[in-house]
């Protein structure tokens, strides 16, 4: 389809004279010359194989022919020139870059982001996920969020954002079906671990001074939203930081069976880059507020 376009050039140029009824103005409005204007649309009418114009004396008159195309030109060049103001837009669109990892992003951050795009329709953000540890000069972002503040780059402030446990939690037809009043139950399930967090189990028993066996059913996923897609599922029971729970717990999905059992995990911290954008400024403010408020409604969370 595009090997049969016309020259573009040409086309324009064509579009300008029949608008204008005169080469001369044509070529005031293109900057080019009157001969130019004139060799365009030669070039065009060669292409096409019919006349465009009728060349009078002082006056140059569409044809039938060529009123059409200029009738299906002009519908063309509107639409490609409203693309293009479209494009210029949403590149002068402030945006704010924000680099998280993929579980936080999609079980923390996604499901809050409507209600920000509905505060601030102006700003457009730029979620950026990544399991490594930040740093500005590599990853170019204007907000980072990491929990605790190992491996941060130096340049990097790393300022104190919310605190975090780690509860166990299980689908209830799960826990109606095997039960789960104590630790030495969980012998009866499967452990579902994320290679993210793969310690945390490791960690709990210690905590509580039990005993894991080698022989202790797991089952392995990548991110922490996958082991809780899993404990939905009623595949396993599952060790969660309280941040990635989301609605889960509310909307019933999951329960927590043994709720005052928990462990302090190293809080949430945030880093800004060197030159901090009003637009970053304002996203900055919107999210110490949600860290302060409701987790938001099973609504507001993405399909998983």
């Amino acid at each position: 389809m595009i090997t049969q376009l016309p020259p573009l050039n040409a086309v324009r140029a064509f579009a300008a004279a029949a608008r204008h009824q005169s080469f001369s103005l044509a070529a005031e409005e293109l900057h080019v010359s009157h001969s130019a204007v004139s060799r365009h649309i030669k070039l065009l009418e060669e292409h096409l194989g019919v006349l465009l114009f009728e060349r009078r004396i002082r006056q140059s008159v569409l044809t039938p022919a060529g009123q059409h195309f200029f009738e299906q030109v002009s519908a063309g060049l509107a639409q490609i020139a409203s693309a293009a103001a479209e494009l210029r837009r949403q590149a002068s669109r402030p945006a704010v870059k924000i680099n998280v990892r993929p579980s936080f992003a999609l079980l923390w951050l996604t499901p809050r982001l409507a209600e920000f795009n509905a505060l601030h329709p102006q700003i457009e953000l730029q979620v950026v996920t990544q399991t490594q540890a930040p740093d500005q000069a590599r990853d170019g972002f204007d907000v980072v969020i990491r929990r605790g503040r190992d491996d941060w780059a130096p340049a990097i402030e790393a300022q104190a954002l919310f605190e975090d446990e780690l509860v166990l939690v299980a689908a209830p037809s799960l826990i109606e079906r095997l039960g789960l009043d104590d630790l030495d139950a969980l012998a009866a399930h499967r452990l579902l671990i994320a290679k993210a967090r793969r310690e945390d189990w490791h960690n709990w028993a210690m905590h509580f001074g039990q005993t894991q066996s080698a022989n202790q059913p797991t089952r392995q996923f990548e991110h922490m939203h996958r082991v809780l897609e899993a404990a939905v599922e009623g595949q396993g029971v599952a060790l969660c930081p309280t941040s990635l729970l989301g609605s889960h717990l509310a909307s019933g999905e999951l329960i927590c069976p043994l709720p005052a059992l928990r462990i302090p995990l190293p809080r949430y911290y945030y880093g800004l880059a060197p030159q901090v954008s009003e637009q970053t400024q304002v996203f900055l403010t919107w999210l110490r507020a949600q860290c302060a408020g409701p987790t938001p409604t099973k609504k507001a969370q993405p399909t998983r």
